[in-house]
Formats: C-alpha cells, sequence, structure tokens
C-alpha cells in the first residue's frame, strides 16, 4: 500500500510538471497551435491609408505580414493578390497580437486551390481585400471584362475618413507587357471613380505614371507623392523590388499631406502609405 502510494504521487507529480512546460490542452486564442500574445487594444492613426500587394502565394508568414502593417497602424488598407484566408488571419493577428482592429470587405475575382489552398472542390478566394477601422458600406465588387493573363478587377466602399464619408477603390491591373488590357480595364474603373467628388483609389497597377493606360486616372486625381506625375517620373519613389512605380494611392478632392515607401521583406511590393489632410464635407452637404 505504501508502494502504491507513491507511485501515485510521483505520477502526479510527473502529470503536473508536464502541464506546466506544456500548457492547457485546449486552444490558446482563435487562432489554433500556438499562444497568443495580447497586446492592449490601440488607436490606428487617423487619415492614414496604406496599400499593399502582399504577393500570394508568395509563401510568407501572416505574423509577419499583420506585424508588417502594425508598425504604420494606418485607418484604411487596401491589399492586392490577396487570399481569403491570409486576409482574416492578419486580421486576426493584427488585433490579438497587436491590438488594432478592423473591419474587412473582400472583393475576389477567381478562386484557384493552386494560389489559395483549400480543398480541390472550394477552393479559396483571390483578389483584392480592403481593412478599415470604422465600418464600411455599399460594396462593390467589379470583375474587369478582359483581366488579361489573370482574372482581375476592382472593388468599392464606403466609409468614414477622417470624420467625413469617402468612396475607396482598390485595384490590381494586368501584368506587365499588357499595355492594351490595362488600358481597357482603367476605362472601366475611371467612370466609377467620377462618379465621387472625393474618392480615394488604392492599388498595383502594373505600369509606370506616364504609361498612356493610366491618363484616364490622372484626369481624375493625383497620385499622393507631389513629386510624382507623368511628366517628372523620374522623381517618383519605386514601389517594387524591380526599381520601379506601380503602386498608388490616387487622390480625388482631397489632398496629401505625408508620403510613405516603406520596402518589406515579406513582398515584392512596397508598402506605400499617406496621411491625409483632414477631410472636408463633401460639396452638396
Amino acid at each position: 500500500m505504501v508502494l502504491g502510494r507513491e507511485t501515485r504521487l510521483l505520477a502526479g507529480g510527473v502529470i503536473a510538471a508536464c502541464v506546466v512546460l506544456v500548457g492547457p490542452s485546449t486552444p490558446a486564442g482563435p487562432l489554433f497551435g500556438r499562444p497568443q500574445a495580447v497586446s492592449a487594444e490601440r488607436d490606428v492613426v487617423p487619415n492614414r491609408v496604406m496599400t499593399w500587394n502582399i504577393c500570394n502565394p508568395c509563401e510568407e508568414s501572416n505574423t509577419d505580414r499583420a506585424a508588417e502593417i502594425a508598425r504604420y497602424a494606418p485607418q484604411v488598407i487596401g491589399l492586392q493578390e490577396a487570399c481569403g484566408r491570409d486576409v482574416e488571419r492578419i486580421r486576426e493577428y493584427l488585433e490579438t497580437r497587436h491590438g488594432l482592429v478592423y473591419h474587412v470587405e473582400y472583393g475576389p475575382v477567381l478562386r484557384k486551390w493552386s494560389r489559395c489552398g483549400g480543398a480541390p472542390w472550394r477552393p479559396g478566394a483571390y483578389g483584392q481585400a480592403i481593412l478599415s477601422a470604422a465600418p464600411m458600406t455599399d460594396r462593390l465588387n467589379v470583375e474587369y471584362p478582359d483581366g488579361g493573363s489573370e482574372d482581375r478587377g476592382y472593388m468599392a466602399v464606403t466609409t468614414t475618413v477622417g470624420g467625413e464619408r469617402v468612396r475607396v477603390f482598390n485595384t490590381h491591373l494586368a501584368e506587365r507587357r499588357q499595355e492594351v488590357v490595362r488600358a481597357n480595364q482603367t476605362r472601366v474603373l475611371a467612370p466609377a471613380v467620377a462618379r465621387h467628388d472625393r474618392a480615394i483609389v488604392l492599388g498595383d497597377f502594373n505600369a509606370v505614371p506616364d504609361a498612356p493606360e493610366l491618363n484616364p486616372i490622372w484626369a481624375l486625381a493625383t497620385d499622393t507623392d507631389p513629386q510624382c506625375r507623368p511628366s517628372l517620373y523620374g522623381a517618383c519613389q519605386t514601389t517594387a523590388d524591380w526599381n520601379t512605380k506601380f503602386d498608388y494611392v490616387f487622390l480625388r478632392g482631397i489632398t496629401s499631406r505625408t508620403h510613405h515607401v516603406r520596402p518589406s521583406a515579406y513582398s515584392d511590393h512596397h508598402m506605400l502609405y499617406a496621411d491625409l489632410d483632414p477631410l472636408q464635407a463633401a460639396p452638396g452637404r
């Protein structure tokens, strides 16, 4: 009996030690497999908007992507080449690890197993996404009639920036060397932007500033970089690893105070963000 009692005590001690070392058996947070380092809720930077092509299916960590975004904490974020599952994980990490709470809207243009995984009969959605600290309404998702070598499109939402309602567009145009396709795509996008006195157009346009296919957009809006215009192409900051500018924050009826390009180890596109001047009530309001 004494031996049995000692054996039971020894077994109990081993189990207790294992619990301390390994931790509880239930998932530690909304994403299973690792404990969540929860931080206090923090505020986004007011009037800051960002665009970032996250280079899917680049095999990068969504934890790292979220940390990159959290470093600048924009109020509105437009992501391109985005898989729905990745965006949801990024959004969750932003909240649980960095205290940044965002609403999300998706703009998928295709479902593709090789791009976004999932079951063969239910592949993941791929396209654009918008994260916003304020709620979004009136989501519009448009696939271009011709995407070029891969389906492409734009999405739009209405949200609050600087206390005022603004229409936000997010697009990804056809790949390089498909100028004619991109020209047709901007002919679809530009009239949608023109319907709004105040708009922010984010995206990867796959075209340098003086490319003719961007003329319809330049006629309606200006890039947040004050030194970047078609006639001043050489002064534009590059936004991709191959030393060219493909990514834009176009502004219509809005002005920008600062413009920043931040290279990232987690995509072949740089993070581009701008701090906007406080918005004034739109004409007619």
